[in-house]
């Protein structure tokens, strides 16, 4: 009985760094990897989520996977039936399921993936009302969305990145030459997806836009902003935001700058420490997201209304809010200079 063709390709060594494990995850893109000793042995398991959270936790990425891999997984014992396997992985919530022998030597990997086959129903809204202002005079005659990046516009190329993740249900929130946008996708019957349009007359922000929809989502939906060029997994943005049980996730990406004087350390008027020029990092707002229906609650109508102002609000009201790192590709085109550099990426990342 072979119940995954490549599961191979998810099994990691212990002497695996979080870098290399990482690495080896996205090559794979089974959003998981097991980790085992010298002779095959079950030593744990270890997600997407896993490194993002030690991600933001601060752990380096040269240390071993085992600093930050599950050491007690649920696994189950090789020869079952198919549908036992199936009750364990949904009474257990389970995206993957390692089997082993009676040594806990692995033997197989069982992924749900592979009894799904339904489309992903999630819809995604794209924030494409933007004047373009920073990218003029590029953006005089056209719509930064529509702006060509390699052989297609920016947004052919997004629309693509969701689509090879199964998301086919598109709403596009437009306004400046919007008849640009709408003409060229028109409902979305050239790129095998559907698509909606909402109209804003006036500028309504990242987050009061969605006021305008006719119809709320029936379950958690991406927004993203319709500038962007990233390389994320979207598939794993989801589970992420589910297994985390939150109201509204927000990507970030790291972000440093270096400070060119000497920072000065001080105990009251003593000084303790001079360090020269240091780097510091932070985590930015990535302009992608993932929401629960329930958000429309907190959202004004007909009001500009920017995303970070409603991620504020649901923590003021004790929702519950997640961050998820990017460690993909990601540019935000926003200047000429961004611009440039995304087509001479494009290849590289996109092709």
């Amino acid at each position: 009985m072979r119940l995954l063709s490549n599961w191979k390709d998810a099994v990691i060594k212990e002497n695996f760094t979080i870098l290399e494990a990482m690495r080896a995850i996205d090559k794979s893109t089974l959003q998981f990897a097991v980790v085992i000793d010298e002779k095959e042995y079950l030593l744990g398991t270890v997600t997407d989520g896993d490194i993002r959270r030690g991600i933001l936790q601060g752990q380096e990425l040269g240390i071993s996977i085992t600093s930050i891999m599950n050491k007690n997984p649920t696994t189950s014992v090789y020869g079952r039936e198919i549908h036992e396997y199936k009750q364990l992985m949904r009474s257990k919530q389970l995206r993957q399921l390692p089997v082993v022998d009676e040594n806990n030597k692995i033997i197989d990997i069982i992924f749900m993936d592979k009894f799904d086959t339904c489309r992903n129903e999630n819809t995604v809204i794209l924030m494409l009302g933007g004047l373009g202002t920073r990218l003029r005079p590029l953006t005089n005659d056209i719509p930064k969305p529509m702006l060509k990046i390699g052989n297609k516009p920016i947004l052919e190329t997004i629309v693509e990145s969701f689509k090879q993740y199964g998301y086919t249900n598109f709403i596009f929130s437009v306004n400046y030459k919007k008849e640009i946008i709408q003409e060229y996708f028109r409902r979305g019957e050239a790129f095998d997806v559907t698509i909606e349009y909402i109209e804003e007359n006036i500028r309504m922000g990242t987050a009061g836009a969605l006021s305008l929809l006719k119809k709320r989502p029936s379950s958690p939906f991406f927004v993203m902003n319709g500038d962007l060029l990233t390389q994320i997994n979207f598939e794993q943005l989801m589970q992420f935001h589910i297994e985390h049980n939150t109201m509204a996730t927000m990507c970030v990406i790291e972000y440093e700058y270096q400070i060119p004087y000497g920072v000065i350390e001080t105990v009251g008027t003593d000084l303790v420490d001079i360090k020269e020029k240091p780097v510091k990092r932070c985590f930015i707002n990535a302009g992608i997201y993932v929401l629960n229906p329930e958000v429309f609650d907190y959202i004004p109508n007909n009001q500009f209304y920017d995303m970070p102002a409603l991620f504020e609000e649901l923590i003021k009201r004790g929702e519950k809010t997640s961050v998820f790192p990017i460690h993909e590709h990601w540019l935000d085109i926003g200047r000429v200079d961004d611009f440039n550099r995304a087509n001479n990426e494009f290849k590289e990342y996109y092709e």
